[in-house]
Parts: C-alpha cells; sequence; structure tokens
C-alpha cells in the first residue's frame, strides 16, 4: 500500500540522473539514424561524422546550460567500451564478412595488421622520443612514449565500416577492415605488455618470451574463437531447438558469441579476435542450422545490435570531446600553441608511421602474387594507407588506462595527453572520414568499381570454382566437356596455383567431415519445419 500511495503521488525514481542520461542518449541515436537517413546519398558525410558531430553540438549545449561545470551526462568507460560496445560490433563483422575475399587475403591482412602495427608503434614510439620529449609538456617517462606508440598505432575499424563498401569495394574492404582487427589486438597487446613490461631490465631471453607470448594470444584467441563457433553449432544441430522455439536458437546464438568473447577477456586473450572468428565459423555453420525464421531473425539482430554500438559510441566520443575537467587544466598550465603542437606532432606520426608499413608491405606482398588481379596496384594503397588513418575509441580508452585513474586526473602532462588523445581522434575521424569517399571515386572511377568487385571476387559455385581451375590447370576434369584429363600430382598442383588449391582441398576436408559434424549447407537433415536450402537463397556475405 505504501508503494502504491507513493506511485500515485507521482514521486521521481530514485536514480533520476541515470534515467535522465540514458533518455537523452535514446533521443539522440533517434535523430542519428534520421538524419543519417536524410543524408544517405551525400557523399561527404556518413553516420559516424553525423553522430559525432551531434555529440558535439550536444556536449556544447550541456556546457552551456551548466555554466560551463560539465558537458557529458556519462564518464567515459573503458569497461562500457570494451565489455558492451566493441563485442556486438566486431561480432557482426566477422559474421557478414565475406570469407573468401578475407581468406584469400589472410597472409596479406596478417602482415598489415601484424608486422605494420608493429612498424607503426615503433615509428611512433621513437618519434615521440624524440620530438614530444622537446615540447617540455612534463616528466614523461620511457613507457609513457612507448605507451603512445601502442594507443595512436590503433586504428579505427568501426569507422571503416562506414566509409567502405564491401560490395562496391570488397577487396579494398577486406584489407582494410581485416587489417583494422588484427591491428586493435595487437595494439591492445602491446599495451598491456607495455604496461607489465620491466623496462628498467630489457635483455634478448625477455624480448623472446614477450614475441612467443604474443604469438600464443593470437595463436589461442583465434583457437577460442574457433571452438566457440563449431560449439555453438554442433549443439543447436544436435538437439535442434527449432522444433519447439525459434527464440532458443536466436538466444544461443547471441549468448554464444558473447560468452566468447567474455571467455578470451578472462583467459587474458584477445577477445577482439576471439568474438571476430567466432561470428565467422557461425555464419559458415551453426546459421545454417537454424529454421528459416531465425536466419533472418539473426541476421538483421545482429546488425541492428552493431548499428546501435556503433551509434551510441561516436556520440559518446562528440561529447567527451569538451571534457572540460581536462581542458580546463590544460589551458590553465600550457600555452594553446603547445597544445596545438603537441596535437600536429601526433598526428604527423601517424601519418608517417602508417606510409612506413603500407607501402613496403604492400610491394612484398606483391612479389607473392602472380597474377595482376591479385596485386595492390599503387592506387589501392593510397586508399588502405589513407582510410586506415583514422583514430578512434580503442586510441582513447587506452589513453584512459594510461593517463587518468577512473577518468579523473590533476597532472596536467596526463591532461594534455588525454586532450590531445581527443583531438587527434577527433581530427582524424572527420578529415579522413570525409575525404576517403571522395578518394576512392578520385582514384578507382566508378566504371572500374564492378570490374574489381568481379575481378577480385571468388567463384560463386563449386562447379564454377572447378571449371576456372581447370582453365588454368590442364590437369584437372574438363567439366563442359565431360572428359576427364590427367590429374597433376598435389604438389605440382599447389604449386601452380597455392590460393585456389588450398581453397580445394579445404573445400573437400569441409564437405567430407567438417559439415556432416557440424551442419551447414547441404548437411541439416530434414525435419518437418527444419530449415531448407532450396526455400532460402544465401544471403550476401555468408557465402562460403
Amino acid at each position: 500500500m505504501g508503494l502504491g500511495a507513493a506511485m500515485a503521488l507521482g514521486d521521481p525514481p530514485a536514480d533520476y540522473a541515470s534515467i535522465a542520461a540514458v533518455g537523452l542518449f535514446v533521443a539522440l541515436m533517434c535523430v542519428c539514424i534520421i538524419v543519417g537517413h536524410l543524408l544517405e546519398e551525400n557523399r561527404w558525410m556518413n553516420e559516424s561524422i553525423t553522430a559525432l558531430f551531434i555529440g558535439l553540438g550536444t556536449g556544447a549545449v550541456i556546457l552551456l546550460a551548466s555554466s560551463g561545470k560539465h558537458s557529458r551526462v556519462l564518464q567515459f568507460s573503458e569497461d562500457l567500451f570494451f565489455i558492451y560496445l566493441l563485442p556486438p560490433i566486431i561480432f557482426n563483422a566477422g559474421f557478414q564478412v565475406k570469407k573468401k575475399q578475407f581468406f584469400r587475403n589472410f597472409i596479406t591482412i596478417t602482415l598489415f595488421g601484424a608486422v605494420g602495427t608493429l612498424i607503426s608503434f615503433t615509428v611512433i614510439s621513437l618519434g615521440a622520443l624524440g620530438l614530444v620529449s622537446r615540447l617540455n609538456i612534463g616528466a614523461l617517462e620511457l613507457g609513457d612514449y612507448l605507451a603512445l606508440g601502442a594507443i595512436f598505432s590503433a586504428t579505427d575499424s568501426v569507422c571503416t565500416l562506414q566509409v567502405l563498401s564491401q560490395d562496391e569495394t570488397p577487396f579494398l574492404y577486406s584489407l582494410v577492415f581485416g587489417e583494422g582487427v588484427v591491428n586493435d589486438a595487437t595494439s591492445v597487446v602491446l599495451f598491456n605488455a607495455i604496461q607489465n613490461f620491466d623496462l628498467g631490465n630489457i635483455s634478448g631471453a625477455k624480448l623472446l618470451d614477450f614475441i612467443g607470448s604474443f604469438l600464443y594470444l593470437f595463436g589461442a584467441s583465434t583457437i577460442l574463437g574457433v571452438a566457440s563457433g563449431l560449439l555453438s553449432a554442433y549443439i543447436i544441430k544436435k538437439l535442434y531447438f527449432g522444433r519447439h522455439s525459434t527464440n532458443r536458437e536466436v538466444s544461443i546464438m547471441m549468448l554464444m558469441a558473447y560468452l566468447s568473447y567474455m571467455l578470451a577477456e578472462l583467459l587474458d586473450l584477445s577477445g577482439i579476435l576471439t568474438v571476430f572468428f567466432c561470428g565467422i565459423v557461425m555464419s559458415h555453420y551453426t546459421w545454417h542450422n537454424v529454421t528459416e525464421s531465425s536466419r533472418v531473425t539473426t541476421k538483421h539482430a545482429f546488425a541492428t545490435l552493431s548499428f546501435i554500438a556503433e551509434t551510441f559510441l561516436f556520440l559518446y566520443v562528440g561529447m567527451d570531446a569538451l571534457d572540460i575537467e581536462k581542458w580546463k587544466i590544460v589551458s590553465q598550465t600550457y600555452s594553446p600553441i603547445k597544445s596545438i603542437a603537441l596535437s600536429s606532432t601526433i598526428l604527423a606520426l601517424v601519418l608517417v608511421s602508417r606510409a612506413a608499413f603500407v607501402f613496403p608491405l604492400s610491394f612484398l606482398s606483391n612479389l607473392t602474387k602472380k597474377t595482376p588481379n591479385g596485386k595492390i596496384s599503387f592506387r589501392q594503397q593510397v586508399i588502405v594507407w589513407w582510410a586506415g588513418l583514422m583514430r578512434g575509441a580503442v586510441s582513447i580508452a587506452l589513453a584512459y588506462n594510461k593517463f587518468t585513474r577512473s577518468g579523473h586526473t590533476q597532472q596536467p602532462s596526463n591532461a594534455i595527453m588525454i586532450t590531445s588523445t581527443i583531438s587527434v581522434v577527433f581530427l582524424s575521424t572527420i578529415i579522413f572520414g570525409l575525404l576517403t569517399k571522395p578518394l576512392i571515386r578520385l582514384l578507382i572511377p566508378p566504371r572500374h568499381l564492378s570490374r574489381e568487385a568481379s575481378a577480385l571476387s571468388e567463384p560463386s559455385s563449386p562447379k564454377s570454382f572447378f571449371e576456372e581451375l581447370a582453365a588454368n590447370s590442364p590437369g584437372l576434369p574438363d567439366l563442359e566437356n565431360g572428359t576427364s584429363l590427367p590429374r597433376p600430382t598435389s604438389l605440382r598442383l599447389l604449386l601452380a596455383s597455392p590460393a585456389r588449391s588450398v581453397h580445394y582441398y579445404w573445400r573437400k576436408f569441409d564437405n567430407g567431415f567438417m559439415r556432416p559434424v557440424f551442419g551447414g549447407r547441404g548437411f541439416v537433415p530434414f525435419v518437418p519445419g527444419s530449415p531448407t536450402e532450396s526455400s532460402m537463397p544465401l544471403l550476401p556475405g555468408n557465402e562460403n
């Protein structure tokens, strides 16, 4: 009765500020979606930049309304970013990625994402040690300069989803986004390693131990993601939840995907890599084991969760750009020229460090390609370099981890590092994000986009795959005339066309063992109400 009387009197909820903050963000996300829809055909703007501007404008309004006391309604939190916002974005990217394109360029992606990040980290760290130290911004140690290298070598893979099209430029998309996923994981690993590394006692044995731990983390994270995806496929195939409830199918897919990320974090592995490969495996096996309605539901549910997380994230960063506490400390301690010089120096190091690995590693990658279609042209290299210059929430989260405690700091040198990170993230996202689409149209005119898509995409069916392979390898069956030609040895076939040969043997193993055990297209037993391939066409981005 007391509760009913209180409700009748209309007493406000106890945590009124939290409800107001969440309500504001929900309203702003609605505005972002509407404005993004209206700007859909704009050649300059995209939804991420729109959300940044709306977040910045909202922060300015809050700043004025509070008489300069604060500019945001939520404190930037690493936990919110790494535990709640990043997993659905990375998982959906793996779930929707064109797998043939991704694995065809896997070696180049790994080269850019791992080796390239190490090169970028080295250039930025040495540059910061030589240039930033001359600005006399405070007592920075060697670990701080190395942390700067790890912070600013992390690209913004989320913004890449907005500025590159998987359908128009599949080759560039697979390179830049795939590199971004591996890059983010590498940067976080480097950052954590620097935090735990005894910089005062460096030896060759410790460096080898660091490299071994690095390789272990990448391998273990990938294996955990693959195992989680296979386990979900096996459970759904054997228990077949769909005969009773499609809700259970969708729920188990979502929860097991998220569980893979949390397990990786608990085991001190890379949750980013784990959930990405879990998404790839789920799209290859699990997705084909559920009912038709669940397929449609999961595809749109994962995409929607990713879209909401991306929008919330950019709003969050836009509001955080006006963090009055740190800007006030910086303005009272340093001159505006020194702040601008620090941000400009970091931005210049980002430009140089990315060029230091994109062009040399592209040259090395091209040496291994025998056909012109597989090589990265100079124009494509410029786009890869440019599209990867954006820095995002990963950089901000790592900067807050290094230079603040619970989001707050009173030390001027730490405060200027935070404000400079925010400035670089904001400027790089706006400048490079705005100009990426026009740059692609300039360097790769629209009439060449369809050529790239057709030239770089894999054959759409096993038959067309064998037809193309037979045309280039005279020892394979002549599918068109129904005659059988002498078959070359496996070694000869592998040396003649390594990528296609690996794909051929993978398909044999996949069809002979993996799909009968874990399900997948063509191997789901027919049960009344079960999914059938003939009535549900394969969705874009989920081809094998």
